[in-house]
């Protein structure tokens, strides 16, 4: 619970039923040497009320409480400083304009902890320094650094950085951060901003200004203007986690630089004075690149997770690319329309890497 920002509260279940009376039965039949170590008389309690798509008034909020007299508590009441909270949790269902009379559901409780909900308000991009038009939401990048199980110490690799969201959300937890991107203005925050009624970026735009804001500037290493497709790195493993959201030209297109040869080849469909510095980078060969620097550069155990775009009617699990050196963890989803979604893929390094033929030369020697 001090990571996870999709669950609002855990509670320890006492009770529940569809009606007070269901509710009331359940809970006289919960075992009482469960309940006496929270309720003795040593002990100072409170008791909060909970309703998801209504609003009770304070008399009606009381009512509920003293129904509750017949449970064994022996404690005190402290309002301000509990050693335990309980909890009664009503459930009216979704739909704010049919709101029932009474509750689908009744649960009772004791309260354990509180998620993360907090952050991705705190985090929000609304509030954050510099963002692009494919900054990734707050709630999102934290999912993606817990699916990536990142820590304290662990170095994180966006190679498609952009604005540095997933980095912010990874240096929340301790890791330190780097990336790529092939946008220079994007990485040095300079041109047009994104931002409404703001016409160019400011001097101070920046992922590691962005780092800065929230106090984790001492987790930034850098980020550099590099090709994913051609990477820089000398070989050998380096990274715990790769998170990253590749672009898939929806509202950013795909590029990569052009080698010697395949500008020459692209002049003849170019004016005499122009030459191409930059080509089309298809997707299944972004995302084949992806998992090949993954599962070259990962630690053994390190893991990879990025977003990939699907046609939802053609879409099979066969699709989602594969590398032997990595294990499938988790493939969720994410629709964004009727016939398209985003799929979460969770992948683990589970096997040194190995280039074509060392194998074999290792062993002849």
């Amino acid at each position: 619970m001090r990571r996870t920002v999709c669950a609002k509260s855990l509670f320890e279940l006492w009770g529940h039923g569809k009606s007070p009376e269901e509710l009331y039965s359940s809970l006289k039949s919960y075992p009482v040497e469960k309940m006496v170590p929270f309720l003795h008389s040593d002990s100072t309690y409170k008791i909060k009320i909970h309703t998801f798509n209504k609003t009770l008034t304070q008399e009606e909020k009381v009512e509920r409480i003293d129904a509750l007299e017949f449970l064994p508590f022996e404690g005190k009441v402290n309002l301000k400083k509990p050693q335990h909270v309980f909890s009664i949790l009503e459930d009216y269902g979704l739909d704010p304009n049919r709101i029932p009379e009474n509750p689908h559901n009744i649960y009772f409780g004791r309260w354990i902890a509180d998620g993360q909900r907090e952050l991705i308000e705190s985090y929000s991009v609304k509030k954050r320094h510099f963002i692009g038009n494919t900054s990734m939401d707050a709630g999102l990048s934290f999912i993606m650094a817990n699916h990536a199980k990142v820590k304290e110490n662990d170095l994180v690799f966006d190679p498609f950085v952009g604005t540095g969201g997933l980095l912010i959300a990874s240096a929340h937890f301790g890791a330190y951060v780097c990336g790529t991107d092939i946008d220079y203005n994007t990485v040095h925050g300079l041109g047009k901003a994104s931002r409404k009624n703001q016409k160019w970026r400011g001097p101070d735009e920046n992922i590691r200004a962005n780092l800065r804001q929230y106090g984790l500037e001492k987790f930034y290493l850098d980020v550099l203007v590099s090709d994913a497709s051609k990477p820089s790195w000398r070989k050998g493993t380096y990274f715990d986690a790769i998170i990253t959201d590749p672009p898939y030209g929806i509202r950013e297109s795909t590029r990569r630089t052009g080698s010697q040869k395949e500008i020459l080849k692209g002049i003849e469909k170019c004016p005499e004075s122009h030459v191409p510095v930059s080509l089309t980078y298809h997707l299944s060969d972004m995302f084949l690149d992806l998992i090949n620097f993954a599962a070259e550069t990962l630690v053994l155990g390190g893991r990879l997770v990025y977003w990939l775009p699907v046609y939802t009617p053609e879409y099979s699990e066969k699709m989602v690319p594969w590398h032997p050196c990595l294990r499938l963890v988790s493939n969720c989803e994410q629709r964004l329309s009727s016939h398209t979604a985003r799929r979460l893929i969770t992948m683990e390094k589970v096997k040194e890497f190995e280039l074509p033929g060392q194998r074999r030369s290792m062993n002849q020697s």
